[in-house]
């Protein structure tokens, strides 16, 4: 069964009846269920799958590629190896002849980017295939799809040369919001409370292969514990395997997502050139959006800036969570999360979780302060002062069109959030330099984003103007 994935199934199904030849590209991130939603969708339309091997050579993909003809057509002769991919879209040309045309067929071609091996001519022969082609078939739906995001964007869906303008449509599969979240554990038989649907999130995100290892029965701390500090621990040793399996060069990128996971406040673009020692020319801008593109890290522009002073965010939660718990844990087994829960890492790593999946769910906490329909600009704000003068950093700004900005703050905390004398003072020095460095005339409303709610005292009753709970996330 699938789980949330409303939209793009809408899509999906009107793609399949449009009586016109679709090329769709899916991209997102290993791991996102790209696969899943094709596989699960089309299941009574797929005519012929292949999937692309990591790092194979030419040769072995056009084997690859024969083998799946053979399957597509039920043979049990085997079917002798294309010298080209030239010949081998010929080939599937000649099998696609030989099936009915009363219905929709869809052809998935799966980790897409893989296929294209240097030299070996596959994307111009695919994008000769299309046109001369398969575009003129009224019943096909070609689905291509890859975790390389980037490549995805770069060489199809803003291709240049034969596919210029041919994808028919384009679909970025994100993962699971908390609701999805918890729709698709209860699927699975597994209920948990918000509380702890919460912290499993903060620790691996949305993911549903991830997720997937949760088992019922288990509490939050077993469920880490075995996913994550033991030998055969299925996030134990991902990380390497994430990066690698998507980018060319991957150390680069690894080397930004350790600099972005030591500051939760996120850094600029030159920041993170001076941090990670990069040149600040094309390949720094080509690092950064690979990682955007496949959903790593977020840039957020600051309020009243613009696009090239964006600040850049680690928005992967299981990114955070390895490089500050996993990778060099020296405890491991039972007990080791119970143990890392009580130390002040502890405490730094989930107010900077926390804050991640409350910008990932911008539209939950409009919902919730009911201004869904109200025009509104997300942004973040900081101000670095002299030394003299007290700075300011606010992570979430929602600027509405009928002159108020929400002044989020995001706390978590295992019951009532309190505010006392210094936060309160604290919050009040946001506002006010805030105000006096923007000379905004919009009302400013300090809004609250906490897990249980906060605690009613004469601060809260002073200060703030909004308040939005953990329940109200997942909604």
């Amino acid at each position: 069964m699938l789980t949330g994935r409303i939209e793009e199934q809408k899509i999906l199904a009107r793609k399949m009846s449009s009586g016109e030849a679709e090329l769709i590209a899916v991209y997102g991130r290993r791991r996102v269920g790209k696969t899943f939603l094709i596989r699960t969708y089309c299941k009574d339309r797929i005519i012929f799958e292949v999937t692309g091997i990591h790092e194979a050579s030419f040769k072995d993909q056009l084997q690859n590629f024969s083998l799946a003809l053979q399957a597509a057509m039920k043979s049990k002769v085997p079917i002798a190896t294309p010298e080209n991919w030239i010949k081998a879209f010929h080939m599937l040309d000649q099998c696609l002849d030989d099936l009915p045309k009363n219905k929709s067929a869809v052809l998935f071609f799966d980790e897409f980017p893989w296929l294209h091996t240097q030299r070996s001519g596959f994307l111009q022969a695919f994008e000769h295939w299309w046109n001369s082609s398969a575009s003129k078939k009224e019943h096909l739906k070609v689905i291509i799809c890859g975790s390389a995001a980037s490549w995805m964007i770069d060489q199809v869906i803003n291709n240049k040369g034969g596919l210029h303008n041919r994808v028919t449509q384009t679909i970025r599969l994100l993962p699971f919001t908390l609701a999805e979240t918890e729709q698709y554990l209860i699927s699975r038989g597994i209920r948990l409370s918000h509380y702890l649907i919460l912290q499993l999130y903060m620790a691996m995100g949305g993911i549903p292969h991830y997720l997937k290892g949760i088992q019922k029965g288990e509490s939050v701390a077993q469920v880490i514990d075995r996913l994550c500090f033991t030998k055969d621990g299925l996030l134990k040793g991902e990380f390497k395997n994430l990066y690698q399996s998507l980018f060319t060069n991957s150390h680069h990128h690894e080397t930004v997502i350790r600099a972005l996971a030591k500051k939760g406040k996120g850094l600029t673009r030159n920041e993170i050139i001076a941090e990670c020692g990069l040149s600040s020319g094309g390949t720094t801008t080509k690092i950064l959006k690979e990682l955007e593109e496949s959903g790593f890290i977020a840039p957020y522009i600051p309020f009243e800036k613009t696009e090239k002073e964006s600040i850049y965010k680690l928005s992967d939660e299981y990114s955070l969570f390895y490089l500050r718990f996993i990778e060099h844990a020296k405890a491991t087994g039972a007990g080791t999360w119970i143990r890392q829960s009580t130390t002040a890492s502890y405490t730094i790593w989930s107010g900077f979780a926390f804050e991640s999946v409350c910008q990932k769910h911008v539209l939950q906490i409009k919902r919730a302060l009911g201004i869904e329909g109200v025009l509104t600009e997300v942004s973040g704000w900081r101000y670095m002062p002299p030394k003299a003068k007290k700075g300011a950093q606010i992570d979430l700004l929602l600027d509405r069109q009928d002159k108020v900005i929400n002044l989020c703050e995001m706390k978590f905390a295992n019951g009532e959030f309190v505010i006392d004398k210094k936060y309160a003072e604290e919050l009040e020095n946001k506002i006010s330099v805030f105000r006096s460095e923007t000379k905004t005339k919009s009302a400013i409303f300090p809004t609250m984003i906490t897990t249980y709610g906060v605690k009613i005292n004469d601060y809260y009753r002073d200060i703030v103007q909004g308040e939005i709970v953990m329940g109200d996330l997942f909604k």
